[in-house]
């Protein structure tokens, strides 16, 4: 529906249809290729390849607005400019009503190599553009805060061994959850090996002595040679490499931090002081969301999320997992951008570490106050996916708007997220006193 030879020609270009009713598509790509060919120096990989795809809620776009889309793509990352008959050659096929598929060959009709610089920022660059042209879903501009998802290989292994979780997704959420329970690289270390991952530490060369990074494994995913697969803190997630992770930890324990399990009074007061301190970190946010400290409670108040959630779920990927997870992508801030660390960030992290070593709810008083920190953590969310949204930082936003519905969501049953027929409050999160009535 689109080429570089302009939509006079798309007939001619159009693969023929076969007996057995499959297009022959040898003639068109002898045409992409004869540049290539011609080459004074065609590079090894000459393929480009790109996919364009509207959200589900957008409406059916028609050909001509995909021709011009395709047209506008390869001209913003630099591959076929407007208004020049010797650049690349290149085609556009729509697979269906939501989507299309660009392949370029990176040699230009003059015969000199094309380098596509950069071309996924690019991008992404106009697809924004376009998204406001055409008045589209708008997904927001590239903030380098998301993690890494998992390959298409590595999804299919995983498939093709029976695991629950894809490798690179359970490292994440076992690294994320000890480094919100560490009190300092140490114990981080050690908390990983606990957690029955294998860990490989990356020393300077100018100084032996001094660990520069880390790196995790798990001892059943290997290579087809055998050789454990590693994944660098920063392949799980921008905000988990050592250097990071090493502004975050506090150089003590802070006030009262237990590394024991506490009692079900002492469970019960954890959650409360949570739920307390997290009240105020909102509060704060709402009066001084311009204050350059601000962002400082952000990670600590996504490590106790993470905590409670590592403490009432397990390893079982739940519904409080999810949220965490989703609020630890609102709650990174840009790529290289240093937070000033503040006391209450300190406390927060302390109360953190604490909920860590809860473990699961036994009985009615804890559960309330559970439910009630909860609570509080949603209007944080609450109120973080409003400051990200006047950032104009629509990923985080919607990040935050997922996982304050989550954990609204759960505050509203009533129920324990972390037993199974549990206790029901008859109001949920208001007090810490005796519920009237228990889930059948």
């Amino acid at each position: 529906m689109a080429a570089w030879s302009g939509p006079g020609q798309l007939t001619s270009l159009q693969p023929a249809t076969t007996p057995s009713n499959r297009h022959d598509v040898r003639p068109l790509a002898r045409l992409l290729e004869q540049p290539v060919r011609a080459g004074r120096n065609p590079p090894q990989h000459s393929v480009w390849h790109g996919s364009v795809r509207n959200h589900a809620t957008d409406r059916t776009l028609s050909d001509a607005q995909w021709a011009h889309i395709a047209g506008e793509m390869v001209a913003a990352v630099g591959i076929a400019p407007h208004d020049d008959p010797d650049a690349v050659r290149w085609v556009a096929i729509r697979h269906a009503d939501d989507h299309i598929h660009i392949v370029a060959t990176l040699v230009r009709q003059d015969g000199r190599t094309v380098w596509a610089w950069n071309e996924r920022l690019k991008a992404q660059a106009a697809a924004r553009d376009l998204e406001q042209r055409y008045g589209l879903y708008a997904v927001g501009p590239a903030d380098r805060t998301s993690h890494r998802r998992p390959s298409p290989p590595e999804q299919n292994k995983s498939a093709r061994q029976g695991l629950t979780a894809i490798p690179r997704d359970r490292l994440r959420r076992d690294v994320r959850a000890c480094a919100a329970a560490a009190i300092n690289e140490a114990d981080f270390f050690a908390a990983l090996r606990a957690a029955g991952l294998l860990v490989r530490l990356r020393r300077s060369t100018a100084s032996p002595g001094e660990v520069t990074g880390y790196a995790v494994g798990l001892a059943a995913h290997r290579t087809a040679r055998g050789d454990t697969v590693w994944y660098g803190g920063g392949r799980l997630a921008p905000d988990l490499t050592l250097p990071q992770l090493r502004r975050r930890w506090h150089s003590g324990t802070g006030p009262n931090d237990a590394r024991t399990h506490p009692s079900t009074d002492g469970r019960t007061d954890a959650f409360l002081r949570a739920a307390a301190a997290t009240q105020r970190a909102a509060e704060r946010l709402t009066r001084s969301r311009a204050a350059e400290d601000a962002p400082a409670l952000f990670q600590p108040v996504a490590d106790i999320l993470t905590s409670a959630a590592r403490a009432f779920e397990g390893r079982n990927r739940g519904p409080l997992s999810g949220a965490a997870e989703a609020f630890d992508r609102a709650a990174r801030e840009p790529y290289r951008r240093v937070v000033r660390q503040s006391r209450s960030a300190s406390d927060l992290r302390a109360l953190a570490r604490i909920v860590a070593t809860t473990g699961r709810l036994t009985g009615d008083r804890d559960t309330a106050a559970a439910l009630q920190l909860l609570a509080q953590l949603a209007k944080f969310a609450d109120n973080l996916a409003d400051l990200r949204e006047a950032q104009q930082r629509l990923h985080q936003a919607r990040a935050a708007r997922h996982a304050a519905g989550r954990l609204h969501s759960i505050v509203a049953r009533g129920t324990s997220p972390g037993l199974t027929g549990g206790p029901v409050l008859g109001r949920a999160g208001a007090s810490t006193t005796k519920p009237q009535r228990r889930a059948t």
